[in-house]
């Protein structure tokens, strides 16, 4: 329910012109763009169907897309059917692989040469 709310509001009210929503931390006292930079207006621009604009806030977010819908419906599907499908995302060598390929990113996305990986601020 929270997060079908949260949706809503970043449905109708976009983080690039509504000031309600908090600003990143590490790029307010250096200016680099942490992994997460951009991730609210990138689900902003993902719910009016935009996946060039999501994907030019924050590509990482993007590209996780589809593993969040498969938790979206195995999670569904196990609360209606009391059956759940294959747990692949859930098992821990998946969770470390992108928590490195997120700290990749993060600092890819501050070296100069790789600007296509900046945040749009």
């Amino acid at each position: 329910m929270a997060g079908t709310v949260a949706l809503e509001i970043l449905y109708f009210f976009d983080p690039s012109t509504h000031a309600f929503y908090p600003v990143c931390p590490l790029h307010q006292l250096t200016g680099l763009s942490c992994p997460g930079c951009g991730t609210l207006r990138a689900l902003h621009q993902l719910a009016h169907g935009n996946f060039a604009a999501a994907w030019g806030f924050n590509p990482f977010t993007v590209a996780l897309l589809p593993v969040g819908i498969w938790l979206g419906l195995r999670e569904a599907i196990g609360i209606t059917t009391g059956r759940r499908l294959p747990g692949i995302v859930t098992r821990p060598a998946f969770g470390w692989a992108v928590l490195v390929a997120m700290i990749l990113f993060g600092v890819l996305r501050n070296v100069p040469m790789s600007r296509l990986l900046a945040a749009a601020h």
